[in-house]
């Protein structure tokens, strides 16, 4: 679970609590399914904009304050016209550049210069090293979908049950990652047509974690 998402559940409950407020409430006044807001407060999902706008119009509360920036609770008082007249348009975040990593060369370290397919514009806020394109529809229970754009922060290790972008041999996967007790790893899919790849602690001479998935950037459907 990202750091951001944490954040937005932690936010959605103070909000929740401070405007002595039901789920059930929160749901018939936002128009958002109470299995939706549950969600949110659980951690398994991060609010989309109109999500968010439409939670913190209900809660009055600074929609950028819910997403977990370091600014007031309340909401301001700034004019439609400030940015635009769609209020629910919030401003952008700082943005920087990360590696786009295509093709991994074998025995290549992962940044080096073969690997970069591009360099993208994404939000500092993750903290991430480096990005890759997902491909497939293993990952599909997490809403991250084919195509989609993976943040990676580069770490030799993640906790169980976190997503990961795995090295095995010279192609990189991107899945659940659990500790097994004999030395191996267990990588598992968000979705039930893919069954679990397990690796013995012989096996890991080949496999290596490369990061844990912090965030993705995802085009509309």
């Amino acid at each position: 679970m990202s750091d951001k998402i944490t954040t937005f559940a932690k936010r959605l409950r103070e909000g929740l609590d401070i405007r002595q407020m039901t789920q059930a409430e929160l749901s018939k006044e936002s128009g958002i399914s109470k299995s939706s807001i549950s969600r949110y407060l659980s951690g398994a999902w991060e609010g989309k904009q109109d999500a968010v706008y439409a939670l913190s119009k209900v809660l009055n509360v600074n929609e950028a304050w819910l997403m977990g920036y370091d600014v007031p609770m309340e909401r301001s008082g700034r004019s439609e016209g400030e940015f635009g007249r769609a209020k629910n348009i919030l401003p952008l975040p700082s943005m920087t550049k990360l590696p786009l990593i295509g093709t991994i060369a074998c025995g290549a370290p992962i940044l080096a210069e073969e690997n970069i397919e591009d360099y993208l514009s994404v939000p500092e806020h993750p903290h991430a090293d480096f990005c890759l394109r997902c491909s497939g529809d293993s990952m599909v229970n997490a809403r991250i979908l084919d195509g989609d754009i993976v943040l990676i922060r580069k770490q030799p290790d993640v906790d169980d049950g976190q997503i990961a972008a795995v090295l095995i041999d010279d192609e990189a996967t991107l899945k659940r990652v659990y500790h097994n007790k004999n030395g191996g790893v267990t990588l598992v899919a968000e979705n039930p047509a893919y069954a679990p790849m397990i690796f013995t602690a012989a096996d890991c001479v080949e496999v290596r974690i490369l990061g844990r998935a912090v965030a993705f950037l995802s085009d509309v459907k």
